[in-house]
């Protein structure tokens, strides 16, 4: 799956396929909800490396990233941390200098919104709060279950990431079949677009009707 994994990176890397066009060949699902930019413009697309947090801690993230793999999308998932911010500036730079990671993508909030956003960093977050994560370690474990699945679940599945929010490729999708739905997907929106511009038809012929397949037949 490894070779497909990077050939399906690359073609939605090559061809900035949108998060709207991923969600479109997966049957309109795949997103993480909640999820925003901070900095517009951005593009990301790569392997996920999923961390946890959790019981209003940060200290269990700063245990995993420690030598985390470079080049991933570091999907953070957050448990039991309320409205409290899971990092900030210092954490954000670990990661996407000095661990090379491809993005960001927080389930929960972060803080000094200031600094990532003067630096243009690529991170997805669900809002902002001064308010941070204790640094301390956690009385109690995390869920070993939880741990389990869920990192059987995003650990080398593929996440997209734009304007639009974040999109999860499940490891189950990663296939030749999936790569060839992303290239019809584009097919289609090329033709749409040339059936608008060039052709001047309204969306209901174009969408719904779809008059440019009976042209293809004459």
């Amino acid at each position: 799956m490894k070779d497909i994994t990077n050939e399906i990176i690359d073609y939605l890397i090559r061809n900035r396929v949108s998060t709207t066009e991923v969600t479109d060949a997966m049957g309109k699902t795949g997103v993480m909800p909640g999820l925003y930019p901070i900095n517009r413009g951005q593009y990301k697309a790569g392997k996920i490396k999923w961390v946890y947090a959790y019981d209003e801690s940060n200290w269990p993230v700063h245990e995993q990233i420690q030598d985390i793999e470079e080049d991933n999308i570091i999907l953070v998932e957050t448990f039991n941390c309320g409205e409290r911010a899971i990092f900030g500036e210092l954490v954000s730079k670990y990661l996407l200098l000095y661990r090379q990671s491809r993005a960001i993508v927080v389930k929960g909030k972060v803080r000094d919104a200031a600094g990532l956003i003067k630096e243009n960093w690529p991170i997805w977050c669900e809002g902002f709060t001064p308010v941070g994560c204790y640094n301390r370690k956690p009385d109690a474990d995390m869920d070993a279950e939880i741990i389990k699945t869920h990192s059987e679940m995003y650990d080398g599945a593929i996440a997209v990431c734009d304007d639009c929010g974040c999109v999860v490729i499940p490891k189950d999708k990663i296939n030749r079949e999936f790569l060839e739905a992303l290239q019809k997907i584009e097919d289609q929106e090329d033709i749409w677009f040339d059936r608008l511009n060039h052709y001047k038809e309204n969306t209901f012929d174009i969408v719904c009707m779809k008059k440019y397949l009976s042209d293809q037949d004459k």
